[in-house]
């Protein structure tokens, strides 16, 4: 299969295509450092890997595999890896954008990178889900390490296959390398608050605009795309809030009930039979999601569901973007003119990377915190990126999505400067 170059010429809904536009509303509000702008548009670089396999029935079959690495002004790579379906070199490329934009937004000190594989792991049995893992792993060794560029778990990725990733690396070099990954196994180096970190992200930040907006969450409705880890925890800890979850949305279907969703039941039966199976809410069609009657919608699946006819429809006061990418431009236009409030997923998601960064500050100290703490240094860096982007909005009168972008771009495109041009 030949490599994907539709990143060349984007469409303004693609990915790429949305990264880009959205590169393009911060140029204002950058300065002197606007002419360092066209280094956020170009990937520093891209690898396309072959990924063949020995398939169970003896038949040899061939995957295409991406690591993109976006900016590494500011540190090492870091970005999850997916296994879908519908992986492409323009999607990967957007979302280690993002990535690089995300660990700025938060100050982290990371750049971007972001990885995937073209498969569907539900037709792979557990043995070829692992030697897909591994050789993908050995083919991108040649860029990533724990000082150069850090997976970790993403769509349809655990903690599983960060162990055969880091046991596949750490055997290439001849010796152990905990730091390679994030999202492993507590007893190979994980961290405590790493599996529910992005969705505890997203109620953190979501807690705070809802207090700014006068919302009270006590009775708040809320209706959830995508209900893995991001999703489901994020409407968990939103219910502890005293606010119910009027519908949910995965890829086996939707429902809803206008009295509140009982995650306790509802959860465990989604991951064992999909939500469909529920019996204490009704199936509705998948487009009568963004119909439902909401104060807050959490898009937690893929890129590019916020479309503007679903803009126009939504009754939503405040989008907290749990998933990467979720708004397409002209729906963020829409939202905005609406009075919607919309937290933006390189602040509102950036949950899952703020603890692989303790994750991996663990590994190298072999000295590991309990989750009390790292929730509450989680908490704390999450309020601060937030308090600062807010003030940049109210500062330029401009999107928090906007602001997040000149906050983070400026400190990007600062360590690109200072650093100069080599040689």
């Amino acid at each position: 299969m030949g490599a994907d170059l539709s990143y060349v010429h984007p469409t303004a809904n693609s990915p790429w295509g949305t990264y880009l536009s959205q590169v393009d509303r911060v140029v204002p509000y950058l300065g002197d450092l606007a002419r360092w702008a066209e280094t956020l548009k170009r990937p520093k670089r891209a690898l396309i890997v072959d990924v063949p396999i020995e398939m169970d029935n003896g038949t040899i079959a061939h995957f295409e595999g991406f690591r993109v690495q976006h900016n590494m002004s500011r540190g090492p790579g870091k970005g999850g890896v997916r296994f879908h379906p519908d992986v492409t070199l323009e999607e990967v490329m957007a979302l280690s954008a993002w990535m690089t934009v995300k660990t700025a937004a938060v100050n982290l000190p990371y750049g971007g990178a972001k990885g995937g594989i073209r498969v569907d792991p539900k037709k792979l049995s557990q043995k070829e889900l692992e030697k897909i893992t591994r050789r993908y792993t050995s083919e991108i060794g040649i860029i990533i390490g724990p000082h150069t560029d850090i997976p970790a778990p993403d769509v349809n990725t655990n903690a599983q296959i960060m162990a055969w990733m880091m046991d596949t690396y750490s055997m290439n070099i001849g010796g152990t390398a905990t730091g390679v990954v994030t999202g492993k196994p507590l007893h190979l180096g994980g961290s405590l608050g790493r599996v529910k970190a992005t969705g505890r992200g997203v109620f953190v930040t979501g807690r705070e605009a809802a207090r700014r907006l006068g919302l009270d969450l006590r009775g708040a409705r809320i209706a959830v795309q995508g209900f893995g880890n991001v999703g489901s925890v994020a409407a968990e800890l939103f219910v502890e809030a005293g606010a119910k979850i009027v519908s949910v949305q995965d890829h086996t279907g939707t429902i809803v009930n206008e009295n509140g969703l009982d995650l306790k039941a509802l959860i465990p039966l989604s991951r064992a039979d999909g939500l469909v199976s529920f019996k204490g809410g009704d199936v509705i069609a998948n487009e009568a999601f963004w119909d439902v009657a909401c104060d807050i919608l959490i898009p937690a699946a893929l890129e590019g569901q916020i479309t503007a006819e679903r803009a126009k429809k939504t009754t939503a006061k405040l989008v907290l973007e749990g998933a990467n990418g979720p708004t397409v431009p002209v729906a963020d236009d829409i939202l905005a003119e609406r009075g919607v409030l919309v937290v933006p997923d390189v602040i509102c998601n950036a949950g899952g990377v703020t603890v692989s960064y303790f994750e991996w500050v663990q590994d190298f100290s072999s000295f590991f915190w309990d989750e009390d703490e790292i929730n509450v240094r989680l908490d704390r860096i999450m309020m601060n990126a937030l308090n600062n982007i807010w003030d940049t909005a109210d500062k330029h009168k401009i999107t928090l999505r906007t602001a997040t972008f000149a906050v983070a771009c400026e400190r990007i495109l600062m360590a690109r400067q200072e650093r100069g041009l080599y040689p």
